[in-house]
């Protein structure tokens, strides 16, 4: 059985894997779903000084603190940028890094350099219309269920433009063992083919494809556990 660390995405935090929590527990997992400064119930330590790099010591205090090694580290959407941050200062303690419709920076690039024109626009537009400092989050997938949309809506917060402009720096290539999984609902959409493309091209990746949008751990829990099932079964 495997443990497995989350690094969730943007203006989400632990709040949003409730529905997978007890799938992993039933598959005989461990996994945990630490919250990122300055959201969900962390949401009191939001600062503009908040930044990338605080998200990536968010995680290693988890490793370090549960003197985690041998760990599948998953990375969903804005939090493919985190958990390569993660990859590569811990790179003893992973053993598998996994990521869910996410980004795959490169060394030096931030979110900000991997989204379209537009989608760069459209964030710095949404900065203007709030406090300076943060941006709220785009609208949740159009297949979210009433109740959903009302559940997330609630716990859902604003964050900080710095977590998306700061660069990422990288100590080298990473040689872990990594998997693409692409939400394939999101597919046109959504910014995140240029990676599945990627990891279909590279040695060392596998690749796959789930038919939900991009937030199958609100949306469609139970075919992403069995997807990750068929993913560790197959590492």
């Amino acid at each position: 059985m495997a443990t497995i660390v989350l690094a969730h995405g943007a203006w989400s935090s632990a709040w949003a894997w409730k529905k997978v929590r007890p799938l992993m527990a039933a598959a005989g997992h461990t996994f945990f779903t630490p919250s990122y400064t300055g959201l969900g119930e962390r949401h009191h330590l939001a600062d503009p000084s908040n930044d990338l790099e605080t998200h990536i010591a968010d995680i290693m205090g988890v490793l370090e603190a549960e003197e985690l090694r041998d760990v599948v580290l998953m990375g969903h959407s804005y939090g493919g940028m985190v958990a390569t941050g993660v990859a590569d200062r811990a790179r003893e303690r992973i053993s598998q890094l996994i990521y869910l419709d996410a980004f795959v920076p490169r060394d030096g690039q931030a979110l900000v350099d991997l989204l379209p024109e537009g989608a760069r626009k459209d964030m710095q537009a949404r900065l203007k219309t709030g406090d300076g400092w943060s941006i709220a989050g785009n609208p949740p997938p159009g297949d979210t269920s009433p109740d959903d949309l009302v559940w997330v809506s609630k716990h859902r917060r604003t964050q900080s433009i710095k977590c998306f402009e700061q660069p990422l720096g990288l100590q080298a290539e990473l040689t872990v063992p990594r998997v693409y999984i692409q939400c394939m609902r999101y597919a046109e959409k959504g910014p995140f083919t240029q990676f599945a493309e990627r990891a279909r091209g590279h040695n060392g990746w596998r690749s796959y494809e789930l038919d939900a949008s991009h937030s199958p751990n609100v949306t469609a829990p139970e075919p992403l556990m069995k997807l990750l099932q068929q993913v560790l079964a197959e590492s």
